[in-house]
């Protein structure tokens, strides 16, 4: 067996793979220089290489292994041209080390971009999350997305794809970007002009993983305290509901959507009470609490429900605290009291007028909640009532039960 014939490539630390290194060096510079390397400081038969980062980790390789063992041949397609691509570069197949690699290959599928169908591009984003901060670093991911935002209206005109701000001029990833061209143009002014007419978009994008949403509007510039866009805060709010509705939502994830919730957030500050009502803010809430959100963020969402408070009913006010292990959310309630109290100027008896005859009304008509459940809501809203000037307005909800 000749010395150094086999090679053992690991994965991301997740699989190994040994296989015969002539066929992989053949059409991978990057490989072909680390087996030069090794090959110095290794005295045993069989190499060892390791490799972190892989783009899609052991699948992005298999799919390169077939490649190359295929003799430089592989089934190119809308679902794995992206992996391709991104695993191309990362292991340097271009046209210098043999001709009519994978890069090359890839970079004439991609060409071909606008003319996939809406689902081939909404598929292609799913299936990005695997690699997506290399999609990302090298640009790929910000062209799909242009070309997303194309087909949300196809009367733009001009160059789609630009290269990447995030690569260097002379490398590949930022080189491969200017070969790609289409007929249409998006901008963040022109998207957001667009998008009002475009709801039925709500469904397929909600598929898609948060920070594929985040680069999304990142892109057309309506990020966190950006948003001023209605039709963006509506479809960011659909989103977290079907995320509520199908993962269980931890500390663990949580995090993921932050960015999502706080530019929901930030949307509804911006449309304020003209766009929606007192319970139309609670129901915002809800949907908000279960999300990491900045500390910020939060109190200013609280002052807009707060300016308004005197029109929310008691059912308006039992904010869930299932997400903390409570059954409600008392501490936020008892924000919301504090905020309407400084909003208002006025000392607890004013405040409590206010609040009381509201409550009362919906007190009295609420049959679904039991007399036990009302009181021990209420009483835990004292406990914690701990202002001063708030002491009478705490005072004044116990006589409403």
């Amino acid at each position: 067996m000749p010395k150094h014939s086999y090679l053992q490539i690991h994965i991301n630390e997740e699989e190994t793979f040994l296989l015969d290194k002539k066929f992989i060096s053949k059409y991978c510079g990057r490989m072909k220089k680390m087996l030069n390397h090794e090959k110095r400081m290794c005295h045993s038969k069989t190499l060892s290489i390791g490799i972190n980062d892989f783009p899609g980790g052991s699948e992005g390789f298999e799919l390169v292994l077939r490649f190359c063992y295929n003799h430089g041949k592989i089934s190119i397609t809308v679902s794995n041209v992206l992996l391709l691509h991104c695993c191309a570069l990362f292991l340097g197949m271009t046209e210098e080390v043999f001709s009519s690699n994978l890069l090359q290959q890839t970079e004439t599928f991609l060409q071909g971009i606008c003319y996939w169908s809406w689902n081939e591009i909404v598929v292609s984003l799913k299936n990005c999350e695997l690699f997506r901060t290399y999609a990302d670093k090298c640009g790929l991911l910000e062209n799909i997305i242009g070309a997303l935002l194309a087909k949300m209206d196809q009367n733009f005109e001009g160059n789609l794809l630009t290269s990447s701000s995030s690569s260097s001029p002379s490398s590949p990833e930022s080189n491969y970007a200017k070969t790609f061209s289409c007929s249409t143009q998006v901008t963040p002014k022109t998207v957001k002009s667009t998008l009002a007419n475009k709801e039925w978009w709500f469904e397929d994008l909600a598929t898609l993983p948060p920070k594929i949403i985040e680069k999304i509007l990142q892109i057309i510039g309506a990020y966190k305290t950006d948003n001023n866009n209605s039709i963006l805060t509506r479809f960011l709010l659909h989103y977290l509901i079907k995320v509520t509705q199908t993962e269980e939502i931890n500390c663990d994830n949580s995090v993921d959507y932050a960015g999502l919730a706080e530019t929901a957030v930030c949307g509804v500050i911006f449309a304020g009470n003209k766009s929606f009502s007192c319970r139309g803010l609670f129901w915002v809430l809800r949907i908000v609490s279960r999300f990491v959100m900045s500390r910020d963020c939060r109190i200013e969402i609280e002052k807009l429900i707060g300016g308004v408070l005197e029109q929310a009913t008691l059912d308006d006010l039992l904010v869930s605290g299932h997400h903390m292990g409570l059954c409600y959310d008392v501490a936020s309630v008892i924000r919301l009291i504090k905020q309407f109290v400084y909003i208002n100027g006025c000392d607890g008896g004013e405040c409590a007028q206010k609040l009381k005859k509201n409550l009362c009304l919906i007190v009295l008509g609420t049959a679904s909640m039991e007399f036990t459940e009302l009181s021990t809501f209420i009483f835990s809203l004292i406990q914690c009532w701990h202002l001063r000037r708030g002491q009478d307005c705490a005072d004044a909800l116990i006589t409403i039960n």
